[in-house]
């Protein structure tokens, strides 16, 4: 199988080459060049099966073959291995057909950990193979920096690189990244938002002299193993509840798009999804998007859920590819125009995604309402990412039969001060977490130009040394 940019300007490349690359040499990303697909009685075959399982089944189809299986099996099992639930991602039922699907249940309490621990393990086994070292450099706005900070540290042949907005996290979120002391992992504060950590990234890589200095690659879900790794628990989860003979649909917090791609990539290889929700908070770039057709980005407002403070929704892009027919001159012109003047789809393609996606915003008043109301419905304490999704499902029309999953994307403990506000009880810190909260921090603060960050970068990884 080979992955081809959504931009049309680089070389086709197999699995490990764009896992390696993250991002396309042209500023598209990777998709494969068609969806593998899994029948109705491969899926069945999966029902009642661990993790594990499904999550091989998954990446050994966009794998094919450029990673052996047993590979693939090694490094999934020890991924999953560092999860606390024997269940990896359980399934909690809040309503006669609705469910809550725990994904924070890794070693940083939040659904970045599912794919960011297989992937990492998967990264260092190529790189070591060939006998190469990578710096890669990543943006967050709160979660994947941590996932990535505890996945990647101690590793050999990887230095990383998070770049963060300074300010614009939790403070747990700053600490679980600040204080990993591995001398592999370099956390950079960004005195700017999400977009600006972002921006600088992709400028980076396609920066080919420093790209080469410094062998780049990016683990944020610009990077189509990480959207590969997630399909799993959609796939899981749905066979929990009677897949592929049982319809479901899935209510997303979302903010680059990039968990919610993954569940439109599941329906594309075969899973009966019948609708996707994407849940927003006032950042609300992609609500607006399903409401008006266009894509138009707008300042980012600082809220109780960092992790979707973001105006640029990165995995859109993919959308946009298939819905255009795959058209990456198209792609490619709609998405430079986006700093300037944003732009639309056309009607066909609207159409065609409102077959699929439907939308819903929380603001915090809304989220701080819904956390509250979870709780003295159902005594479950919920993260405001976790309750945005949960007020998008309420709003969503489906029929009676459909099962409607929210993703819980982040433990509570994690936002703390934004839970007891909406339900009156502080959540419980899970001893994973504890020494975060006490450790010395180790970050440099950094201004949000490309320029200061590339020089910061060549100043302290190793494989820009070497």
């Amino acid at each position: 199988m080979q992955y081809v940019s959504t931009r049309g300007g680089a070389a086709p490349l197999r699995f490990s080459d764009a896992t390696l690359a993250g991002l396309a040499p042209d500023g598209g990303l990777f998709v494969p060049e068609a969806y593998p697909t899994l029948s109705s009685d491969a899926l069945a075959g999966l029902r009642g099966r661990p993790f594990e399982d499904v999550a091989l089944a998954v990446l050994s189809a966009y794998a094919d073959g450029d990673i052996d299986d047993a590979a693939l099996k090694s490094d999934i099992d020890a991924a999953m291995a560092t999860f606390c639930h024997k269940a990896r991602t359980p399934l909690v039922q809040i309503g006669p057909r609705d469910f809550v699907l725990e994904l924070f249940h890794g070693p940083t309490l939040a659904f970045k950990d599912v794919a960011m621990q297989t992937i990492a393990r998967l990264m260092d086994r190529i790189l070591e193979e060939r006998g190469r070292r990578a710096t890669i450099i990543t943006a967050t706005s709160g979660d994947t920096g941590a996932a990535a900070a505890h996945a990647f540290r101690g590793k050999s042949a990887i230095d990383l690189v998070i770049l963060y907005p300074d300010g614009r996290v939790s403070d747990v979120q700053r600490r679980q990244m600040t204080t990993v002391a591995d001398e592999n992992v370099h956390a950079l504060a960004v005195e700017g938002d999400f977009d600006d950590c972002q921006r600088i990234v992709k400028e980076l890589f396609v920066d080919r002299d420093f790209n080469e200095r410094v062998g780049m690659s990016g683990v944020n879900s610009i990077n189509w193993a990480r959207v590969a790794a997630q399909i799993s628990y959609f796939i899981f989860s749905a066979l929990a509840l009677g897949a592929p003979h049982r319809r479901v649909a899935f209510s997303v917090p979302t903010g680059n798009f990039g968990d919610i791609l993954a569940g439109y990539v599941a329906r594309e290889m075969g899973l009966p999804i019948e609708r996707l929700v994407i849940a927003t908070n006032q950042n609300d770039i992609l609500d607006r998007l399903t409401r008006t057709g266009r894509y138009e980005p707008g300042r980012v407002a600082p809220s109780t859920s960092p992790s979707m403070d973001i105006q640029v929704s990165s995995n859109f892009e993919r959308l946009v590819f298939d819905l255009s027919g795959r058209n990456a001159a198209s792609v490619k012109e709609r998405l430079l125009a986006v700093p300037r003047r944003g732009f639309a789809l056309t009607n066909s393609e609207r159409t065609e995604m409102l077959k699929l996606f439907s939308s819903g915003r929380a603001d915090d008043r809304e989220t701080g309402e819904t956390i509250g109301a979870v709780y003295r419905e159902t005594g479950m304490v919920v993260d405001p990412h976790t309750a945005v999704g949960l007020k998008a499902a309420r709003e969503c029309v489906l029929d009676d039969d459909v099962a409607l999953i929210t993703l819980a994307t982040a433990h509570p403990a994690k936002f703390p001060d934004a839970v007891e506000a909406g339900c009156g009880i502080r959540p419980q810190v899970p001893e994973r977490l504890a020494r975060a909260l006490t450790e010395r921090e180790r970050m440099v603060k950094v201004p949000a130009t490309t320029e200061a960050v590339a020089q910061t970068i060549l100043e302290r990884t190793r494989a820009a040394a070497a």
